[in-house]
């Protein structure tokens, strides 16, 4: 049996998962390895979120890969719940990068954090606090230099 900590059960407590909700989502690599710093690796992430969207799990609104970490923003489709999503991206992705890396084992921390967004004018604040996330961890000089982001508003 899997023995949660302290950490991951403070993320659990309060969360819910309303269909047609939006979501704010946070993972980071495991002992925050910049896994993802190449382009190969952040593509094969950003193909498993798309893939979700495709499938009609979550809308895809806005995202950013970072070399250690992602923040994704999504509407949570009818019939799927928030962690549901959460461990198949993770599965995913993790799959991809374990073969495309020659590893074996995990990529992603245990867990992840989410905020629930209310409101048209929270959801693109928050797509704005995404796509400057390289820009504010010096990565780029302008947000168009980061290839790893999108946001349905542009």
């Amino acid at each position: 049996m899997k023995r949660i900590d302290a950490g991951q059960q403070a993320l659990r407590r309060g969360r819910s998962s309303l269909a047609g909700g939006y979501y704010l989502i946070t993972t980071c690599i495991h002992d925050r390895q910049p896994l993802l710093r190449e382009w190969v690796q952040a593509r094969q992430v950003i193909h498993a979120m798309r893939h979700l969207h495709e499938e009609r799990c979550v809308t895809s609104l806005s995202f950013v890969v970072m070399p250690d970490h992602l923040h994704w923003l999504i509407q949570l489709r009818e019939g799927d719940e928030l962690a549901g999503v959460v461990r198949r991206f993770k599965g995913r992705s993790a799959r991809s990068l374990n073969e495309s890396l020659g590893h074996h084992g995990t990529i992603w921390q245990p867990g992840y954090h989410d905020r629930a967004i209310r409101g048209e004018r929270d959801l693109k604040q928050t797509a704005r606090y995404i796509v400057a996330n390289p820009l504010r961890a010096g990565l780029v000089q302008e947000i168009g230099q980061y290839p790893h982001w999108d946001a349905i508003w542009l």
